[in-house]
């Protein structure tokens, strides 16, 4: 019985001549794309054997294509945004500027990366940012790293190796994907006194706790997080005068970069840069990818001398921003030099979307899908550890909990299958799931990604 359905299996020759895998044999390789064809032939005979029902050839084919394209497909690819998290973490963070793209592109070659082309003489890499940031924050020098972990642990690497640095005990947290500050302590070879409960810290803890062994005070901005009711924690002026006081330094880990008053668009306040720097704080340390919107990076702020002292630790050979990394963040930096960061910089202008915008875009996109779905009042969330618990309301297209397909007997595809297909669309598709409908919010989504996404969209349903 077995044997008669195992010969209704296609047979690789078979499999080779059909349209979608000669495409696949073009682009790639006959050699390559026949080893993968004759491996998924063998694992649908090892499922029919065990049971299964025998895969018809256009599944087999779908198989076929997505281990192909799984193998070998460029990756990562673009993806079209449309979960109303601004920041997403997996989805790469702050989207880049169309500026800070062609900066990188044009650093592609050969470029002045630590070359001074007036002198001929060797250059540092360091110059290329240090102006504008002076200008932008009022730092005396700056550093750029490749993340802002990096950017702590090469100022605690080299401002208090051996010696002991004190953080509130609220403050000892886990930043994402496992990585504590307490182990980012451990790394750079400083000891980990904590200082206060978990709710409530005084000056008095930290004046406290310093001893002839004390390097620095670390104060974390608790990003992906908040401590509400019965709290405490000292202002960071009164920190920084304990620190000049103590002769010790203050390192303040701010996390997002932010350089707006956030409160603009109805949002908590979220510390910035200036903040920091005016408030008499050592060494600033935040992202360039979070709310500043910038490429992946850590940048570090403080005086002259401590900077050249960090620079100058072996680590920064091995955390070190590169030349496209540089030129992507000059560019964006350049956005609130020119003013122009609220209409330029993506992330501050889907913060900067209101409901209405969103509504009307919603109601184009249901136009040209024939009517489809519903427009669905709801929330966006800022995302990648920045601002938690702030919400921005908007309007989402809303498919679901059924949805009419092509191909189908029944002619229904569900909210889950409708998601799955999406993302294996050409640029793939993410929204978010709630209540068994598909949200497809627009905050996120760029206005010249619009078209793509209805393809994606209306191929989805086909």
């Amino acid at each position: 019985m077995k044997r008669e359905l195992l010969r209704q299996l296609p047979s690789v020759d078979k499999l080779l001549l059909d349209a979608r895998v000669q495409f696949l044999i073009d682009r790639y390789s006959h050699a390559a794309v026949v080893g993968i064809v004759r491996g998924e032939l063998e694992a649908a005979r090892g499922e029919i054997l065990a049971g299964s029902d025998v895969p018809s050839q256009e599944c087999l084919t779908d198989r076929v294509e997505r281990r192909v394209r799984g193998s070998w497909e460029p990756s990562p690819r673009h993806v079209i945004n449309a979960t109303g998290v601004i920041l997403h973490t997996n989805l790469g963070r702050a989207p880049l500027s169309r500026d800070a793209v062609a900066a990188m592109q044009a650093v592609g070659g050969y470029v002045n990366l630590e070359f001074d082309l007036a002198t001929g003489a060797r250059g540092s890499r360091h110059e290329h940012l240090n102006g504008v940031l002076r200008q932008l924050t009022g730092a005396e020098s700056s550093l750029v790293v490749n993340n802002n972990a990096a950017a702590v642990l090469l100022a605690l690497t080299s401002m208090a190796r051996e010696r002991e640095v004190i953080v509130a005990r609220s403050q000892a947290v886990e930043i994402g994907g496992g990585f504590r500050v307490p182990d980012v302590l451990r790394q750079s070879g400083a000891r980990l006194v904590e200082v206060g409960t978990t709710n409530r810290t005084y000056i008095r803890d930290y004046a406290a706790a310093i001893t002839p062994e004390t390097a620095a005070i670390l104060r974390v901005h608790p990003s992906n997080f908040r401590i509400v009711g019965f709290t405490h924690e000292p202002a960071l002026g009164g920190l920084a005068q304990l620190a000049a006081a103590r002769g010790i330094l203050l390192i303040d880990d701010l996390g997002s970069g932010c350089m707006f008053e956030t409160e603009q668009f109805g949002l908590a306040h979220e510390p910035t840069v200036q903040e920091s720097v005016e408030g008499g704080v050592d060494l600033v340390c935040f992202s360039s990818d979070k709310l500043l919107g910038g490429p992946q990076g850590g940048i570090i702020l403080g005086r002259t001398s401590l900077i050249q002292a960090v620079g100058a630790h072996p680590l920064f050979r091995a955390v070190r921003a590169d030349k496209t990394a540089i030129a992507a963040l000059g560019a964006t930096l350049m956005h609130y030099l020119r003013g122009e960061a609220l209409t330029k910089v993506p992330v501050w202008r889907m913060i900067a979307l209101t409901a209405d915008e969103a509504s009307a875009r919603v109601e184009n996109w249901r136009q040209r899908l024939g009517n489809l779905g519903e427009p669905k009042a709801t929330s966006s969330t800022i995302g990648g550890g920045s601002l938690p618990g702030q919400i921005l309301p908007t309007v989402a297209l809303a498919l679901g909990p059924t949805l009419p397909a092509g191909g189908r007997d029944n002619g229904a595809l569900t909210v889950n299958e409708l998601s799955s297909r999406l993302r294996q669309q050409s640029p793939a598709v993410v929204g978010r799931i709630e209540r068994d409908q598909l949200l497809l919010d627009p905050r996120t989504v760029a206005e010249d990604e619009d078209e793509a996404l209805l393809q994606s969209v209306q191929r989805a349903l086909a």
